[in-house]
Order: structure tokens, then sequence, then C-alpha cells
């Protein structure tokens, strides 16, 4: 198979928020029938990319590519075995105490599924002010305006706050999940395929939505999908991995209109158009 080069640190223009130089991560791949282990499986191998103030690379691949392992590792929510992430030039795993909180205030994730990220003994207003009471210390009633006005930001309103998920839909949970990572205002979130768990019409709202938050509050995106053409509507560059390893990268048009690796054509076959209708 035809290998393609890679330039990980080219972006559009402009200075790297995000950068990752040679990234790996090694998982147990679990125990045999006798109780000894099978060997280890390497989910990460050797990734290196850099995100630009402001845009979205996508992050598409099949299950087990690697992608959300990735997106962790960046987040600093898992080690990796060997490499470096730095935010906006500061090294995030040489991180800790204050700096670190400092660093995790402007890096938030959402979570694939709807439905086992919110906790069902909290109320909505728990929720969504949960990482302000973790990194703050603000007074309950500026937090519950702020959980107010995030909400109205995503599509909902202040009478959800005292309510539980299991009283919404899925993709009314979704919104809720959005709302909580960016309770903090954070300068890069990674969306770790927000929509999958969504039928078509509801994903289509949600990948909308984000685009409409991106532009309100200056986001930059890492966006992780199995399908090309829902990351071609978000994104600016696409990444695509495959066991681990990111075998093309590129800008959106020219991976989706030229790919020039055979896995990614076999992506772009597999998966369906997501029809972006309004919110």
């Amino acid at each position: 198979m035809t290998e393609i080069a890679i330039s990980p640190f080219v972006t559009i223009g402009g200075m790297p928020l995000v950068e990752a130089e040679h990234l790996v991560k090694t998982f147990s791949s679990g125990q045999n029938a006798f109780g000894t282990a099978n060997g280890r499986v390497r989910a990460v191998n050797d990734v290196s990319l850099a995100i630009e103030a402001g845009e979205t690379l996508g992050l598409v691949g099949e299950s087990g590519s690697g992608k959300s392992t990735l997106g962790r590792l960046l987040l600093r929510l898992i080690e990796p075995d060997s490499g470096t992430v730095r935010f906006d030039g500061r090294n995030v795993l040489a991180a800790s105490g204050g700096e670190l909180r400092r660093l995790r205030r402007d890096m938030q994730i959402i979570f694939q599924d709807p439905y086992g990220s919110l906790d069902p003994r909290m109320t909505v207003e728990q929720t969504v002010c949960e990482p302000i009471a973790i990194h703050g210390g603000e007074p309950r009633q500026s937090r519950r305006a702020q959980a107010s006005q995030m909400l109205r930001a995503v599509g909902l309103d202040e009478s959800a706050l005292p309510r539980y998920a299991h009283e919404f839909s899925g993709g009314q949970r979704q919104r809720i999940g959005i709302a909580r990572a960016l309770m903090l205002r954070p300068r890069f979130i990674v969306a770790d395929e927000p929509v999958s768990a969504l039928d078509v019409s509801v994903g289509a709202q949600i990948v909308n939505l984000l685009r409409d938050l991106q532009k309100e509050f200056q986001l930059t995106y890492l966006f992780i999908s199995h399908s090309l053409p829902v990351v071609r509507y978000l994104a600016t560059r696409i990444a695509v991995m495959k066991q681990g390893e990111i075998v093309e990268l590129g800008a959106t048009e020219q991976i989706v209109s030229a790919p020039r690796h055979e896995y990614t054509r076999t992506l772009l076959a597999a998966t369906p158009e997501l029809e972006t209708a309004a919110t």
C-alpha cells in the first residue's frame, strides 16, 4: 500500500494553539484463557499534529483506529507512553498543580454518548455548573445565571435547570453536554463523535450548533468522527487515522475531492452525506 507523506505542522497560516509530537500510547490487549497477557496494542503510534487557533481539525477513522485515545492524550485525560503536547506554547505534560488547573479551564471535551455522559442523579443545573464548582468558587447565583446563559446558547432555556437528564431526548442531552463543556469558556474543545449516537436529522442540528458556537465563542475544535462527509461540513483540515497512525492529512476539499490514500477513499465510499438542516 502506498504511504502518504504527512506534514503535521502545516496549518492554515497562523500559530498552532495545540501541538503534539511523536505521541505513543499502548494498552494491554487483555488476557487469554490461561490468564496471561496476550500482548500490547499501540493505540496511538508516533502521531504528530498541530491545530491552529480558530480552526476545526477533523479526525476520521473507523472504530478502534485510535481517534478517541488521541483526543484524550491532547487533553491529558490519559498519559502517553512518550511524546509531547503543547497548548499555546505551554508543555501540557509537564504541568502540575495550579498550572495544570489553569490549562484544563482552556481545554474541554464533548463526549460521544449523551445518555452515559450525564449523571442521572444530578440536575441540569448541577451538571452544567460542575466545571465551575470544580475550578471556580463563584457564588451559586452567579453560577446559575451563567448556566442559564449557556443553555440559551445551545438552544435550551432556564426551565431545564431543575430537571434531570432522563427527562430529555438524546439531542437535548447532547446540548446539555455542550453547555457544560462551554461553562469555563474554553479555547479548545475535543468533540468526540458527538453525533454518532443520534439520528441523522438531530445530528445535523448538533453539527450546525457547533459551527455557530465556534463563531460565537471563538473556539478551536478537534472534531472526531468515523464519517468523512460529516467532518467535511465543519473541518478546515482533515486527518485520517488508521491503526494508530495518521495516514493522510490535508485541507478538507483536497482530502474529500482527491484523496491520495486507499483507506481515505474507502471511508468516503462507506459513509452517507449528512443533511445539514438549519437549527
